[in-house]
């Protein structure tokens, strides 16, 4: 079984930018799509964005034009590259498989967006 180990977060000033990381303990190369995920304090988790083994991508609408997915299967790891960032995206965030498999969830990583 692949545990994943995100890392990346932080405070930030709104407009600014983070860029996320997930790190798999095995070969992430055969699982077909991997998603990020967020879960901001009271509201429940949300797919923000996934990509496939073949790179086509998928964003959640409020992070379009904002956030970049990709996936290094040579490293293990995938990535979430964060511009521009609101108030509104300060969560917890995780990577998991998409569609999820509970046993992958990590610890996540925080990310706090000042005004």
């Amino acid at each position: 079984q692949v545990q994943l180990v995100e890392s990346g977060g932080g405070l930030v000033q709104a407009g600014g930018s983070l860029r996320l990381s997930c790190a798999a303990s095995g070969s992430i190369f055969s699982i077909d799509v991997m998603g990020w995920y967020r879960q901001a304090p009271g509201k429940q988790r949300e797919l923000v964005a996934f990509i496939t083994r073949s790179g086509y991508t998928n964003y959640k609408d409020s992070v379009k034009g904002r956030f970049t997915i990709s996936r290094d299967n040579a490293k293990n790891t995938v990535y979430l590259q964060m511009n521009i960032l609101q108030p509104e995206d300060t969560a917890v965030y995780y990577c998991n498989l998409y569609p999820v498999l509970n046993d992958y969830w990590g610890q996540g990583t925080q990310v706090t967006v000042s005004s």
